[in-house]
């Protein structure tokens, strides 16, 4: 009898955080307290008056992307499903 393995390929998504300059500060603590590590995993703009973090992250879907983010800051958070095209190809429709 053969064996099967099911491999469950992850998706790629950019995971962007929006904050105000106001809450700049609240929203870098709201990371640190809700998983130290996903601080680090996340690019902040905050210094150039961008107040975005920025992730790039590997999830088998948008629900589970989103789980990086801080429940207090998911309101405002977008997940964006990215892709890498090796060649050019027909856009399909």
């Amino acid at each position: 009898m053969r064996r099967f393995i099911e491999i469950r390929l992850m998706e790629t998504f950019l995971v962007v955080s929006e904050h105000t300059a106001e809450d700049c500060e609240r929203a870098l603590q709201y990371f640190h307290e809700y998983h130290e590590g996903y601080l680090t995993k996340f690019w902040w703009g905050c210094l150039d008056q961008d107040h975005n973090g920025y992730a790039i992250i590997e999830a088998e879907n948008h629900d589970h992307a989103m789980m990086s983010v801080p429940p207090l800051a998911r309101e405002k958070a977008r997940i964006i499903k990215l892709a890498h095209f090796k060649q050019l190809a027909k856009h399909p429709g």
